[in-house]
């Protein structure tokens, strides 16, 4: 009972950490200039399912998720216009048909050019408000000159809160 008296104790205390402070730095980004096959390989590599797309600069341009590319590939793949919508067998051993490894296409061309971000000094709550009004999983956290320093994920909010 002490135990669970000293975390709710702990939970009522102000907050005062910051974006800076949940932020975790040195954020794994692509290039915009970067082919869509490298895009997939870097993401699958990774295990996220989105990164910042930063220009020659290191300035945040947009965001590429494993979504942008699935839906990309499904505008470019040319389905019959009649016909069930559904594989047999046989279609299933063909090979698959991925405009993302042939068309030669960049990321600047599908990313989402919107990049939500803070500042550094955000706290933790105006983070976590953010996140919920963008209806996002992270935002990033760049610098006063406009640099990518980190990102904040709702995982990173979530062990905020239990500790």
């Amino acid at each position: 009972m002490i135990t669970l008296q000293r975390r709710a104790a702990r939970r009522h205390r102000p907050d005062n950490k910051t974006a800076a402070d949940l932020m975790t730095p040195n954020v794994v980004s692509i290039r915009d200039t970067a082919t869509l096959e490298e895009a997939v390989a870097f993401l699958t590599d990774i295990g996220f399912s989105a990164a910042p797309v930063i220009d020659e600069a290191g300035r945040p341009v947009g965001v590429i998720s494993r979504t942008d590319i699935v839906v990309y590939d499904r505008e470019k793949l040319a389905f019959p216009d009649s016909g069930p919508l559904y594989f047999e067998s046989a279609d299933l051993a063909e090979e698959p048909r991925s405009v993302a490894h042939a068309d030669g296409s960049r990321v600047r061309d599908l990313m989402n050019p919107a990049l939500f971000s803070v500042p550094p000094e955000a706290t933790a709550l105006e983070v976590a408000e953010q996140m919920v009004a963008l209806h996002v999983h992270r935002l990033f956290v760049v610098d006063p000159s406009g640099v990518l320093i980190g990102v904040v994920s709702g995982l990173d909010l979530l062990r905020h809160l239990c500790r």
